[in-house]
């Protein structure tokens, strides 16, 4: 039986992942039952995930799935997202994080269907993401047959060598769409919006003028260490 401070908790997050979700439709993130949102409560060892084709008007707090960080289902009776076993390997590779975002808005999935990372070709970009959103090889085969949606993790976490996934909170899955994640899943949720944002004027871009490359270092730096870095000034002191 789980303590109050633990009831607390678990209604926290539940709370939380089910608002989250909400706001991929509100951001115009997702269509039919594309798409999900995870948290963790690391704690209490507890993830909270959009349960699988359920439909977002259908959804409340308490038909969240929870999950231990294995994966299992420790409480409710509908099946997790189907993507589930991606969103535990990231909590488990990538420790700081504390919600995960699946969705296939229509330019960042356009992006990742063309098999290309996410050029920085502005300083909107640069706010949120210290370079190019890296894209995922293309799924082997053999790791679709071995076992899908964790060898997905696999190929996100491969394409973060030498990234900092605190630096780069957002990838592109070759063929398939974005992943994002945050401190919170609402930031997770935010980052899967600002991706989005930056795909659509990326491609306005590159249609514009094809030639286009990316932005210089320094300036890239300077946009996203002003709001990230240990001495940013962007915003008010908390």
């Amino acid at each position: 039986m789980r303590s109050t401070r633990g009831q607390q908790g678990i209604k926290a997050l539940r709370e939380s992942v089910y608002r989250a979700n909400l706001d991929l439709v509100e951001k115009g993130l997702v269509v039919s039952t594309f798409g999900n949102v995870s948290g963790i409560d690391r704690g209490l060892g507890i993830i909270a995930i959009k349960p699988s084709g359920v439909e977002y008007d259908e959804l409340s707090p308490s038909n969240m799935v929870l999950l231990d960080l294995e994966g299992k289902r420790v409480e409710g009776k509908l099946n997790p997202s189907s993507d589930t076993k991606t969103h535990v390997m990231l909590y488990k590779k990538f420790p700081e994080i504390g919600g995960v975002v699946h969705t296939h808005s229509v330019y960042a999935t356009a992006w990742a269907q063309a098999r290309l990372p996410l050029p920085c070709l502005g300083t909107t970009h640069a706010d949120y993401f210290h370079g190019p959103v890296p894209c995922t090889a293309v799924i082997t085969d053999a790791q679709i047959e071995l076992d899908y949606e964790e060898q997905t993790a696999v190929q996100i976490v491969d394409a973060f060598t030498g990234v900092d996934y605190r630096e780069m909170p957002a990838v592109l899955v070759a063929s398939h769409g974005p992943f994002t994640w945050g401190r919170s899943p609402a930031e997770a949720v935010y980052h899967a919006f600002i991706l989005e944002y930056v795909a659509q004027m990326n491609a306005i871009s590159v249609s514009v003028n094809p030639r286009v490359r990316g932005v210089r270092q320094r300036l890239l730096d300077k946009h996203f260490l002003r709001k990230h870095g240990k001495d940013a000034y962007y915003g008010q002191k908390k």
